[in-house]
């Protein structure tokens, strides 16, 4: 009886971060199948639930369906750019509060600062890593969803 009461206390590392981001709505808006599949993989594999979209336009009606609790978009895209999309999202008194974290491969001052500008909370340099996805989450989303 003992053991039985003390098995549910061990929890992997791997389960506790699929339980700290479970059921985390996450949109990835890149116009790169390779950027929106890595990220799609890493943030699956953490218990998030990953909508993607080719790009801002793409991006807005996903955003009004699923409402995610944060989002990733890349500035580079064809139609309507990350710095635009971003934009539209502060600009919507529903959707303001969503954190949006910019995807470049740009690491320049000016890039960032433009971000900034339109809203953004955070710049992520591509290619980037797990940490770093994650890192973003935890500190734009409370994590004690």
């Amino acid at each position: 009886m003992d053991n039985a009461a003390q098995s549910p206390v061990s929890v992997p590392a791997a389960s506790a971060g699929r339980a700290r981001l479970s059921g985390l709505k996450v949109l990835v808006i890149d116009d790169s199948k390779t950027i929106r599949r890595t990220a799609e993989t890493l943030l699956t594999k953490e218990g998030c639930e990953v909508f993607t979209a080719v790009d801002g336009f793409d991006a807005l009606s996903k955003i009004a369906d699923h409402q995610p609790d944060i989002v990733f978009v890349d500035i580079m895209m064809p139609r309507l750019d990350g710095y635009q999309t971003c934009s539209l999202i502060k600009h919507n008194k529903v959707f303001r509060s969503i954190p949006v974290i910019m995807l470049s491969s740009k690491d320049g001052l000016f890039d960032r600062a433009r971000g900034r500008i339109v809203g953004s909370e955070h710049y992520l340099t591509k290619p980037f890593t797990r940490d770093e996805l994650l890192s973003a989450i935890e500190q734009h989303v409370g994590v004690a969803k």
